[in-house]
């Protein structure tokens, strides 16, 4: 099983290393890289602005190129953190409380270097996690029909809506409006043309670009529109500022090594963001420490551990959405989405009858972090300088880019309309504290519950007992019925 595992990253390899598929690569790791550093763009916002560019892309190097953007801008984001206290995007808010300080203590260089081999460790161990799982899940893909795919779906919905930022009520009635969005359109079973409101713009559905573009760029661009300019001090790096000491990496290793397995344990769970698997991750190393007194004030172990939590949830998130159809986070789900409009039906067939996009985009993972860990080094002068662009110069910019994009989709006005109302609506959650990546969860799935339940209905003529006749399916229908329960106890608790 493990030697046919090897054979078939070996052929990876040599998909991930033809000319277009290394070049889309490099820029998609490029583009994550630079979005990781820049305050309040974000993975989301770049995948979102880049979705339209994938249309008229060959799937493989389209997904290689959103992946490497995906896990490049977790490399960005700790620069930020570190070197200026900036976390510039939720996950990163935990390497601020040591690696500031060790910026502080002139000690940057180490602190960049630990995060540096910390992510690249951490990324290489989550990537052996995903070559281990797939033969199990090769194994399992014929097991999986619609009563299958609606269940661990349905899972899915409930996980990204309970276990999202704030109250577990916002994030079901986030889904919910998720799902009804996803409704509009022609009916795929009957023809029937459904909820258009005799809008012909709409025969196709909403656009999933107009609502990512819309939540995540608008909506991003009006609640920054007001933040104060960052002014980075001139910081010079040199190569041999970032060789950690042999002590340092004593110190540091056993956090990575604990850091990693937090990570690859979270990143296999659908709906746990890498913001809480941060915490979690400084949290186990606070208390095992024997000083917990140091953390706050400079602590490597207080880097390391999070930065590798944060790298192997990256690939390991890959899992679930890959081969369950399952998204672990908002970007996944976009991810997820990009599969869809590829005419790539994500699930446990994936991995068989896409076997080139599957392994190249393994293989890619490996080569894309090696690009990061060699190009990190050059240009992160240049990362702390674009920290000093005025926002009223870098968002009107990226709204620009946002308007052509979605035009040139399909050469449509009516879609950068849609983007403005998206926009509009996804700055007015946010002001209200409502999370609004499961709207894209929703939106995501929603066809493919529809479907899978339909076709679950027609196969037991109507018998709703069908979910709960094979055991895969009722499994996951009773950890979706438990989830609900135990979220509807906490909720009860509170008032007695």
């Amino acid at each position: 099983m493990i030697g046919q595992s090897i054979i078939d990253l070996w052929h990876g390899f040599g998909v991930a290393v033809q000319p277009a598929n290394l070049i889309w690569s490099l820029v998609g790791v490029l583009v994550g890289n630079l979005i990781g550093v820049l305050p309040g763009m974000g993975a989301l916002s770049a995948i979102s602005m880049l979705l339209p560019l994938t249309y008229a892309m060959h799937p493989i190097p389209a997904i290689l190129m959103l992946a490497g953007i995906f896990y490049g801008s977790q490399y960005g984001g700790a620069i930020g953190a570190i070197l200026l206290n900036l976390p510039c995007h939720p996950p990163h808010a935990v390497t601020c409380l040591d690696g500031y300080p060790l910026t502080q203590q002139g000690k940057a260089g180490t602190a960049l270097g630990i995060t540096m081999l910390s992510s690249f460790f951490a990324a290489s161990v989550g990537i052996t996690v995903m070559v281990l799982a797939s033969p199990l899940l090769v194994r399992i893909a014929f097991k999986f029909g619609p009563p299958e795919i609606f269940s661990i779906m349905l899972l899915g919905l409930l996980s990204g809506a309970t276990m999202s930022r704030g109250s577990p009520l916002k994030g079901v009635a986030m889904v919910v409006i998720g799902l009804l969005l996803s409704i509009p359109g022609t009916d795929v079973m009957t023809g029937i043309q459904r909820f258009t409101f005799g809008i012909t713009n709409l025969d196709d559905g909403i656009e999933l670009v107009a609502i990512a573009l819309g939540m995540f760029g608008v909506a991003e661009f009006l609640r920054n529109v007001n933040s104060l300019n960052v002014a980075a001090a001139p910081i010079k790096m040199r190569l041999r500022d970032m060789r950690p000491s042999l002590a340092e990496l004593r110190q540091a290793f056993m956090p990575m090594v604990r850091g990693t397995l937090v990570g690859t344990l979270f990143g296999a769970m659908p709906g746990t963001g890498p913001t809480i698997t941060t915490f979690i991750a400084y949290a186990v190393e606070r208390r095992l420490a024997k000083n917990p007194e140091r953390f706050g004030k400079g602590a490597l172990e207080g880097v390391a551990a999070p930065e590798a939590a944060s790298h192997s949830k990256t690939q390991v998130d890959f899992i679930p959405t890959m081969s369950l159809g399952i998204p672990g986070d908002p970007v996944m789900a976009l991810i997820l989405g990009a599969l869809l409009i590829q005419g790539i039906q994500p699930g446990p067939t994936l991995i068989t009858d896409h076997a080139d996009l599957f392994w190249g985009l393994i293989a890619s993972f490996w080569i894309g972090n090696v690009l990061l860990l060699l190009l990190n080094v050059p240009l992160i002068g240049l990362w702390v300088k674009l920290l000093q662009v005025p926002y009223r110069f870098l968002f009107p910019s990226a709204l620009f880019f946002i308007a052509v994009g979605v035009y040139s989709t399909n050469n449509n006005l009516f879609e950068v309309w849609e983007v403005l109302v998206f926009g509009i609506a996804g700055a007015i959650f946010i002001a209200l504290d409502f999370p609004v990546a499961p709207i894209l969860l929703g939106f995501v799935l929603g066809p493919l519950v529809e479907d899978n339940f339909r076709r679950s209905l027609l196969l037991s003529h109507g018998n709703m007992a069908v979910f709960f006749q094979q055991p895969i399916s009722a499994g996951f229908m009773i950890v979706s019925i438990l989830l609900v329960s135990i979220r509807l106890i906490i909720w009860v608790r509170k008032f007695v």
